[in-house]
C-alpha cells in the first residue's frame, strides 16, 4: 500500500501562494514519497516537531518554508500548514495553528 498526500483546504492555499521553486521542492518531496515510502525520505526534507506533527523543510532561492504535517494509521500525510520560515527555532503560533487543524484528521 503506497502513501496518499492531502493538504488542508487552508494550507492549500498557503501553498499555492509560495514560490515556484518552493512547490517543485515539495513536489519533488512528494514523488519521494510516493516512490520509496516516507521512512526512506533523507532527514534533511523532514523533522519531528512534537506528537504526531512533523515538518517539510523546504528551502527556495529566496525563502525558507515549512510545511507541517501529521500522519494516520492509513498511510496518509496531511500537511496542515504551510508558511515562510523567518525565526531559528519553529514558532509556537505555527505549531498551535497546525495542531488545530490537525483535529479535523486525526484517528
Amino acid at each position: 500500500m503506497s502513501w496518499t498526500i492531502t493538504l488542508h483546504r487552508a494550507a492549500k492555499q498557503e501553498f499555492d501562494n509560495q514560490p515556484a521553486d518552493i512547490r517543485a521542492k515539495l513536489a519533488h518531496i512528494v514523488k519521494l514519497i510516493e516512490t520509496f515510502g516516507l521512512s526512506r525520505v533523507p532527514v534533511k526534507y523532514t523533522k519531528h516537531l512534537q506528537g504526531a506533527l512533523w515538518e517539510f523543510r523546504l528551502k527556495g532561492k529566496d525563502s525558507i518554508v515549512r510545511a507541517l504535517y501529521v500522519t494516520a494509521l492509513d498511510r496518509r500525510i496531511v500537511i496542515v500548514r504551510v508558511f515562510t520560515k523567518k525565526t531559528q527555532k519553529t514558532p509556537r503560533k505555527e505549531i498551535e495553528i497546525a495542531l488545530e487543524r490537525a483535529k479535523d484528521f486525526s484517528d
